[in-house]
């Protein structure tokens, strides 16, 4: 079994990013690596660029929350799950101006959260202070790994991404 990633772009804003396979791709063999998974042994999950309008919807939906936010993760559950990990949601008006308030390019912004999503579809959490520093460290690792800067030097940290589940 080898790693697949879907990807499902509805917002073209994100076309101006280039080639997102790759650096989607890039970004969750990070997230596996760190987590202790080869991609050999992952299997696949799909991402979805979506605009805020969207995103709001799914947050709503699925989290009770009627704001638009910069990703959610959706890990399957049950029969299936070790074959379909999940699939995220990335909102580009929300990482853009997140990227743009902390001074990161959006291409970035957007391998930290698909490293961030990768690690939810994987059960890792950020609801107390002990997960949330465990899953730092991770996305601090999977950054270095790709030769990126840690995505938490000089933000101040937000909970804004979630995660939900879907049937």
């Amino acid at each position: 079994m080898s790693l697949s990633v879907d990807l499902a772009v509805e917002d073209p804003s994100w076309t101006a990013l280039g080639d997102l396979q790759t650096l989607v791709g890039r970004a969750v063999e990070a997230a596996l690596a760190e987590a202790g998974i080869a991609p050999d042994d992952a299997a696949e999950l799909s991402v979805l660029f979506c605009d805020d309008a969207t995103i709001q919807g799914l947050n709503r939906q699925w989290r009770g929350q009627d704001k638009p936010t910069n990703v959610l993760s959706f890990p399957t559950e049950g029969p299936g799950a070790e074959v379909m990990l999940g699939d995220i949601a990335v909102a580009y008006g929300t990482v853009r101006r997140e990227a743009e308030a902390d001074g990161k390019t959006i291409a970035d912004h957007v391998s930290h959260l698909v490293i961030h999503g990768t690690l939810h579809l994987l059960g890792e959490d950020h609801e107390d202070a002990a997960e949330a520093e465990a899953m730092e460290e991770l996305e601090r690792r999977a950054m270095a790994r790709l030769g990126l800067p840690d995505p938490y030097a000089g933000t101040v940290p937000e909970a804004a991404d979630g995660v939900g589940t879907m049937p």
